[in-house]
């Protein structure tokens, strides 16, 4: 016993050696707080095995508690394959009382022999706001929130509750990427917005994809800490000059607010909670774009506008004729990538070319769509000689410069050697070329390879080969009519249908339980455990529901031979799940060793029936 206590732990070891290099040992922690409050500080790592965990100083800051030391562990079993994780974390409860901006320094800990050291994290600190709020920070940028403080009839006040539309600029050129950000700024508790941006004429639209769940943060704003998030983000492209608007857009919030009307001691004692949801429109401010038109477009312009640069390359530049090549163009940037057109390349008129292929490698970025745009060309050469691919031209206007900006590609000079079987003409192309006029009309050969003759006065009818045309469809339609027959008979016999699906149905069913097990939903998961059994001896003793008791399962199966310490097995599986499903406490720990249970019965109970 002891020399495999030692075999697991050496392997062990091991496992922890080889995934060295994988682990992750991070810090976190809000990133604005409030002057006085208190907050967690965590440092986790993927990992279980580790010694002398040394923490940060904690400069600027006051350690009220820890570390608290807490692990986590987790085995799953999917499709047949085993995962396992664990961490182990270290918890500090620290605060700060003066402002200001601090940095958490790395954290180091001891793995295998290696020191392995956390993130830093840097903590800004905001004075205590004018109402003590526990709040957050307000935009720098125009259109924040009414100069006046309203209140509706829902006792939310403006200032209390209100959202801002900022544009990244206000000032651009067509086609030019504007960030349109509306922001929640809130001292109450919101549990609901409801409401998005309309149609805007003259904006093509792209919408950045936010979080699903929303993490609101401390911010400062007139001296007073709100919570605030970014609650959407759209990139917008003017399409058209002149003064665009962004109309106000109305949101419908829920907030929770205190009942004044309910006795805080008097809910208390009769169960109410003294809270009520309350609806609050919210309207955001109008904003204008000034939009500039494009000085006056050169004749290549491609569309493209931002900034962008250019590369090329090319496949092969010594081939033979009517071997492909290929040629890319590859613009890198930011801007409207999706508006660019395929700049032209020249190809000698030699050249067979295809319409370009176009690759997109781009994303939402506030700058836009950054990422690249490739155009891939395809060009056959037909004639031997030396030809040269002149250099590309991309034309774009730089948001930047406010200029028209043109990049150009290399020239390619491309060598054709003579191919086999094409043309025996050569040519130098490089100073005088010459149009090919009779490109379409050269001698081609129609096959290649040794021909096989056979003589005229060659006779097939009333051959072998003629008879078994003839027999062998006769044979095959008589197999076929014989199995189809036997089939349609068996199918007749319901009970034995039933039967011979009784194993492919129930593991089906656990499948499923599998799933319900990984996703730890016990009710569901003994419930299909238990249809997956019964079903099973349903099917395959060809036993009504009505019959379906564990006097009559156990008759059954001893009649067909099936083993009693298979039949023991069958019914404890069966009572330890109607056990767990009625039983009070936690059964999750249970549920590994039933699902295993279930299927080592079934697997057995179908190699002796």
């Amino acid at each position: 016993m002891k020399r495999i206590l030692n075999i697991v732990l050496l392997f062990f070891t091991l496992v922890t050696y080889v995934y060295a290099d994988d682990l992750t040992f991070t810090c976190s922690a809000p990133n604005t707080v409030e002057a006085g409050d208190k907050f967690r500080v965590q440092f986790t790592i993927n990992t279980q095995g580790t010694r002398n965990f040394t923490p940060p100083d904690f400069k600027g800051f006051e350690v009220i508690y820890g570390p608290s030391t807490s692990s986590q562990s987790s085995v799953q079993f999917i499709n047949g394959r085993t995962t396992q994780s664990s961490s182990i974390t270290y918890t500090f409860v620290v605060l700060c009382s003066m402002p200001g901006t601090y940095t958490i320094n790395p954290a180091s800990v001891d793995v295998g022999g290696k020191t392995v050291k956390s993130n830093a994290v840097k903590v800004k600190v905001l004075p205590i706001g004018q109402n003590g709020g526990s709040q957050g920070q307000a935009p720098g940028g125009r259109n924040a929130q009414p100069s006046q403080p309203t209140t509706n009839a829902s006792g939310v006040s403006s200032s209390e509750l209100f959202m801002t539309a900022t544009a990244s600029r206000t000032n651009v050129f067509e086609q030019e990427a504007i960030l349109l950000t509306y922001k929640i700024y809130t001292l109450v508790n919101l549990t609901q917005l409801e409401g998005k941006l309309p149609t805007l004429d003259g904006f093509q639209i792209q919408e950045v994809p936010l979080p699903h769940n929303k993490e609101f943060r401390l911010e400062q704003y007139n001296g007073r800490n709100y919570r605030t998030v970014v609650w959407s983000q759209y990139v917008l492209f003017p399409q058209k000059s002149g003064n665009l608007v962004i109309p106000p857009i109305t949101y419908e919030g829920t907030v929770v607010v205190r009942n004044r009307n309910i006795d805080p001691i008097e809910a208390f004692f009769n169960g109410a909670t003294g809270m009520q949801e309350m609806k609050r429109r919210i309207t955001t401010p109008q904003l204008v774009i000034h939009v500039s038109p494009l000085p006056a477009k050169p004749a290549n312009f491609s569309g493209a506008v931002g900034e962008f640069s250019l590369t090329s390359s090319i496949s092969q530049e010594e081939v033979n004729a009517n071997d492909a090549i290929t040629l890319k163009l590859n613009v890198k940037g930011a801007g409207n990538m999706k508006l660019i057109d395929t700049p032209e390349v020249l190809f000698p008129k030699d050249f067979e070319t295809y319409d370009a292929k176009v690759n997109d490698k781009f994303s939402l970025t506030p700058n836009g769509l950054a990422g690249s745009k490739e155009f891939e060309y395809l060009a056959v050469p037909r004639h031997a000689g030396t030809f040269t691919i002149p250099a590309a031209e991309f034309v774009y206007f730089d948001t930047m410069s406010k200029t028209y900006k043109t990049l150009k590609s290399e020239p390619y000079t491309i060598k054709v050697n003579k191919g086999k079987g094409g043309d025996v003409r050569t040519a130098d192309y490089s100073n005088n070329q010459q149009d090919v006029t009779e490109l379409n009309q050269d001698i081609r050969f129609i096959k290649l390879g040794e021909v096989t003759l056979h003589e005229s006065n060659e006779r097939f009818w009333g051959t072998w080969r003629y008879a078994l045309y003839y027999a062998i469809p006769f044979m095959l339609f008589i197999i076929i009519i014989v199995a189809g027959y036997k089939r349609m008979a068996a199918n007749n016999d319901l009970a034995r249908v039933r039967g011979r699906k009784a194993n492919k149905t129930a593991l089906k069913r656990m499948k499923k339980a599998r799933k319900l097990l990984a996703d730890k939903k016990q009710g569901d998961f003994y419930e299909e455990v238990l249809r997956a059994m019964l079903g099973y001896v349903a099917d395959k003793l060809n036993l009504p529901q009505e019959h379906l008791n564990k006097d009559n399962i156990q008759a059954e199966l001893s009649a067909n031979h099936v083993l009693p310490e298979q039949i023991d097995a069958f019914i404890k599986t069966l009572n330890d799940c109607e056990f767990a499903r009625y039983a009070p406490g936690d059964a999750t720990s249970n549920m590994e060793g039933v699902y295993k249970s279930a299927i080592d019965v079934i697997t057995k109970m179908e190699d002796t029936i």
